[in-house]
């Protein structure tokens, strides 16, 4: 069962004008502020505040009040490619059957307590007359929202090397260099002269110097 629904709650919804008889319909449309955490928390989101614009149909059945409806507003997030932030506009279609407490699966008054809380789980159920849009709204939400938004579907991301985004420059680059050759050339810049002229095969100079005072 829900808890205590509140009436003044916006994405709180009153079936009375139904009054339980199967086939009788009602068309609401309503703007609400989006609750917190909307969406997939740290990736895309309906921003807390935001209006959101509902399209619902109401539909007594046996079993309770069937609700079809639309939520449509403005998603905000971060490109996982490029990282850069991103809007896009959400549709989410959801439909959902909200029970009466005291029936059954097939519309019939329950005479007896319903000792079976596995049946129950994952129902809905009303509460007085209310329900509470808010769950099936998240639920929607969240399937209709892309798991990894792109500002641009051939978005090029950013370069490896320096962080800059290839979109803006598909033509970037940095020159490739083989890092066994950079080693090589580092340690021929830290060799001496007379190293180099020992490794090049001709005498060290000490060397030299004793041969000429011999003759």
């Amino acid at each position: 069962m829900n808890a205590r629904l509140d009436h003044r709650n916006p994405l709180v919804f009153d079936t009375h004008e139904l009054g339980r008889r199967p086939g009788a319909l009602q068309r609401l449309s309503r703007t609400v502020d989006a609750p917190k955490d909307l969406g997939v928390a740290g990736v895309v989101g309906v921003p807390e505040g935001a209006p959101v614009e509902l399209e619902l149909r109401l539909e007594s059945v046996m079993e309770g009040v069937l609700v079809t409806g639309t939520a449509r507003a403005s998603a905000e997030g971060e490109c996982v490619r490029c990282l850069e932030p991103l809007e896009l506009e959400l549709e989410a279609d959801f439909q959902e059957l909200f029970s009466y407490p005291d029936a059954d699966d097939r519309g019939r008054a329950s005479t007896e307590p319903d000792d079976d809380a596995e049946d129950d789980e994952g129902r809905l159920f009303l509460e007085d007359g209310l329900f509470d849009l808010e769950p099936l709204l998240r639920d929607a939400v969240v399937l209709a929202l892309p798991m990894q938004p792109v500002c641009q579907e051939d978005c090029l991301g950013l370069c490896s090397e320096c962080g800059a985004r290839l979109t803006d420059d598909p033509d970037h680059h940095h020159d490739a260099v083989d890092i066994r050759w950079a080693a090589l050339q580092g340690i021929a810049d830290s060799l001496e002269a007379g190293d180099k002229d020992e490794m090049s095969g001709g005498a060290p100079r000490s060397a030299r110097a004793d041969e000429k005072q011999e003759k």
